[in-house]
Order: C-alpha cells, then sequence, then structure tokens
C-alpha cells in the first residue's frame, strides 16, 4: 500500500493498483500540485463538507465518489458525479482490490465557507487490503485517514481493536481539530505501527511546530514511528 500525502488532509492511496484520492485540496502550501496535474483516482473520498477538503472535488468527477450519501447527493447535483457509492457509518464496501469502512469523527459538516448548510456526520475511513472481520490476519494491511475529528472513546474502543489500523494520518494544527497533545494520545489509542501528521501549517489558526507532536508521541510510550512528510511525498506501508 503507498500513500502519499499532498499537504493538509490530502492523501492519495494505492492499494494494489485501486486508487484513492481523499479530500482533495491542492491550494495549501505543502504542494505545488494543481488538480489538473494529478491523474483521477478510481475512487474519491470526502470526509465532511467543509471547503478546505470538497475545494478541489469538482476536478475528479471520473472518479466514482464514496462519501456519506447527503455528500454524494450534493456532489452529483453540484459537480455531476455519475458514479457514486452513499455510505454511512460503520459500513464497509469493496471498492476494486480494497475495502473501504466509514467510521464517524468527531467533528462539524457545514457545507460551503460560510456553513450555512448541514450535509450529513463528518467521518474517517480506513483502507485496508482485506475486509475487516474478528479473525485476525496478520498479513492485512489498513490505513486510518481520521477526518478532521476531535479525539474520541472509539479510537480505543472499536477501531484499534476491530479494524486494526496498521497507520492512521491524524489532523494535530489545534483550534478545528486536534493539537499536537490529543493527537498523540489517539496515536497510543489506536496502536498504530506507524503516524503522520496532517491538518496543521495551512493557515494561520492551525499554525504549530510539528515537532511538539513527535514529543508528545514519545511522551505516551507507545512504540509507533512518527512521520513527517514533505508534500507530495510517499510511505510505503508493508
Amino acid at each position: 500500500m503507498e500513500l502519499t500525502w499532498h499537504g493538509h488532509s490530502t492523501w492519495h492511496v494505492d492499494v494494489d493498483g485501486t486508487t484513492f484520492l481523499i479530500d482533495p485540496f491542492f491550494d495549501n502550501p505543502f504542494t505545488d500540485l494543481e488538480p489538473e496535474d494529478v491523474e483521477t483516482p478510481d475512487y474519491l473520498l470526502l470526509t465532511h463538507g467543509h471547503a478546505d477538503h470538497i475545494a478541489d472535488a469538482g476536478a475528479f468527477t471520473d472518479a466514482t465518489l464514496v462519501a456519506v450519501p447527503e455528500m454524494t447527493a450534493f456532489m452529483q447535483d453540484e459537480h455531476g458525479f455519475e458514479d457514486a457509492i452513499g455510505m454511512n457509518l460503520g459500513g464497509t464496501t469493496e471498492c476494486g482490490d480494497a475495502f473501504v469502512t466509514m467510521h464517524r469523527a468527531d467533528h462539524t459538516n457545514g457545507l460551503n465557507t460560510s456553513y450555512e448548510n448541514d450535509i450529513g456526520v463528518p467521518a474517517g475511513f480506513v483502507i485496508s487490503d482485506e475486509k475487516p472481520s474478528q479473525d485476525e490476519d496478520d498479513g492485512a494491511t489498513a490505513f486510518y485517514h481520521a477526518g478532521d475529528t476531535a479525539l474520541m472513546s472509539e479510537m480505543i474502543d472499536v477501531i484499534a481493536p476491530f479494524l486494526q489500523p496498521d497507520a492512521a494520518a491524524l489532523p494535530c494544527g489545534d483550534h478545528y481539530t486536534m493539537g499536537p497533545w490529543q493527537a498523540a494520545v489517539a496515536a497510543d489509542w489506536l496502536g498504530v505501527d506507524h503516524v503522520f501528521p496532517m491538518h496543521y501549517d495551512t493557515f494561520p489558526p492551525i499554525e504549530i511546530d510539528v515537532d511538539d507532536f513527535v514529543d508528545e508521541v514519545e511522551k505516551t510510550g507507545t512504540d509507533a514511528d512518527v512521520h513527517i512528510l514533505d508534500g507530495d511525498e510517499s510511505f510505503t506501508l508493508e
């Protein structure tokens, strides 16, 4: 599984040739790419409707859209997506050679920059190369994109023991999401081997010293490795 961070909360994930783009927002300081520079993925995953997560979604209408039903309906009407999978919290859907499980995120979900419309619940996604089950499969690989969530007990009670992610991308910019210390607790609760900070340093309210996140993770005593990626940098998860 290849993970590529394009800044903010924008990730490209490749699972055995099935490709995903999550929360496309290329107007951020970590990437020089424009949406037209990015090959259309097989699936476009949207965690929620805030502008810094869907701003460039309209550039990828040839992809199959995956989001909550309220989001897929709006994006089909607004941008003309033809193929969409409207799923909801707790559901798992097969996408090519991968499986996508949706979990809730503790956040808000107002649509457009003035937040005048609610568009369902915010979410996070676990992308795995095997269908989640109660049978442990040491050969399975799973990546958790937490969306814009706050720290929540489901991380230790549900996501870690049952969805068993190997890696997690966690927002840590504070103000709108978790800050470094709560994101570090999340990394510990999730029991992942690899953790990636995201949703930081894009605009003034979420500017942080990302090394604070590294320090906070170390203080939890977890064995997770923190990877601070440069924009458009990739990591191979095995």
